[in-house]
């Protein structure tokens, strides 16, 4: 063998030493990144899962959140014409303020003729007690009446017995002469007399007797009207001033006051338009009770409860301004169960959908008077399903 050949054999070597070294240091090179990812991977692993744990399963959020308020609407109770408009869309107003006023002419009238009824009535119910009171001393002169004509009876029936007993004795003595037939005949004739005299004494004491029950019939009926009761609290009283009182309070109610306070919204009215009871005119926003209807998974809700707190942001401010809270109840369906038109799950073919369902959470009024909101504005809702201060599920 060459020298040459002997140095490209050692050249060889050297190179596939090299190479192997290389080879060796890579194998070691790819394990510690291997063992370096592996580590990332856990760490990433137990970070993430150390997360879900004190964080990600602790809130629920969703950004399908809404502002709403009870609104209150101002209708008239009674029709009528309106002579006033005293506020104008997006006017704040306190409770109490004079927001419309109908014309009250109608209602002075209808007063002034209330009150006209409710004297009339009560002189009408005194006339039935000075009545009542004439009937008792009526009764009492019927009654004196009727005894009356019972001793007229009594006397007429006595001469009647003398004068049939003059008779008959006249009677026996005319058989013997002692008495003339004219003494005879004028015995006959006083008979007679006290006869019909009896007769008239007896229909005199019927007579008032009848008179008698007729005017006790008229005193009960004069008492049915004023029994247990006084001018005041007569039925007939009682019904005018009730009248009265309803001209009165409608009157009152030509004056429509705001119901609370709030933000005049969608007002419907002008003045000089005719009026009817019911109709809506405007509405008040009362934007200090304020509330967040969000509408959450079905899934999200296993750990929500009444009384947990929630953190919100508005679109309107966006995340410079955070808003409290707490779960005030959850709705007693999804919103597919009060739709117009109810989905028909058991006919066609079935797809399930995820249900939402709504929940009421309360905004901190204090901020609401810092930052107002309105009503239907895009919230961004966050609960924490692991506070303390929570209502059990089953007070829901």
């Amino acid at each position: 063998m060459s020298h040459s050949d002997s140095q490209v054999i050692k050249d060889l070597a050297a190179e596939e030493a090299v190479a192997k070294a290389e080879a060796k240091a890579s194998t070691q090179k790819r394990k510690k990144l291997f063992g370096a990812l592996v580590g990332v991977i856990l760490v990433a692993g137990l970070g993430y899962a150390a997360y879900w744990h004190f964080i990600g399963s602790r809130y629920v959020s969703t950004d399908n959140a809404y502002t709403a308020v009870e609104i209150s609407q101002l209708t008239p109770a009674i029709n009528g014409i309106v002579a006033d408009v005293k506020v104008v869309d997006t006017q704040a107003v306190k409770k109490g303020q004079v927001l419309v006023v109908i014309d009250d002419s109608d209602a002075k009238l209808a007063l002034a003729q209330a009150e006209a009824d409710l004297g009339r009535a009560q002189r009408r119910v005194q006339g039935y007690f000075a009545n009542d009171s004439g009937l008792a001393a009526q009764v009492l002169a019927r009654e004196a009446e009727q005894k009356r004509a019972a001793a007229q009876t009594i006397s007429a029936q006595a001469d009647l017995q003398r004068a049939e007993l003059d008779y008959h004795r006249r009677e026996a003595l005319s058989k013997s002469g002692s008495v003339s037939g004219e003494e005879l005949s004028n015995a006959h004739s006083a008979l007679l007399t006290m006869q019909a005299n009896l007769k008239v004494a007896e229909a005199g004491e019927v007579q008032a007797k009848a008179n008698r029950f007729a005017t006790v019939g008229a005193q009960k009926a004069s008492t049915v009207l004023t029994a247990d009761t006084t001018v005041d609290t007569n039925p007939e009283v009682a019904l005018a001033r009730a009248k009265r009182d309803q001209a009165k309070l409608d009157l009152e109610r030509t004056v429509l006051r705001a119901p609370v306070d709030g933000v005049i919204a969608r007002r419907q009215v002008q003045i000089g338009q005719r009026v009817q009871a019911g109709t809506v005119l405007l509405s008040v926003v009362p934007t200090q009770l304020m509330h967040v209807d969000a509408n959450f998974k079905e899934g999200q809700l296993t750990q929500v409860k009444i009384g947990q707190p929630v953190t919100m942001k508005a679109d309107l401010y966006g995340g410079s301004v955070e808003y409290h809270g707490t779960v005030e109840g959850m709705s007693g369906g999804s919103g597919s169960a009060f739709a117009v038109i109810p989905a028909q799950n058991a006919t066609g073919n079935w797809i399930k959908v995820v249900q939402r369902l709504p929940v009421r959470i309360s905004v901190d009024p204090k901020q609401l008077l810092q930052q107002p909101l309105s009503v239907g504005l895009s919230m961004e809702v966050e609960i924490d399903t692991r506070a303390a201060k929570a209502v059990p599920s089953s007070a829901m």
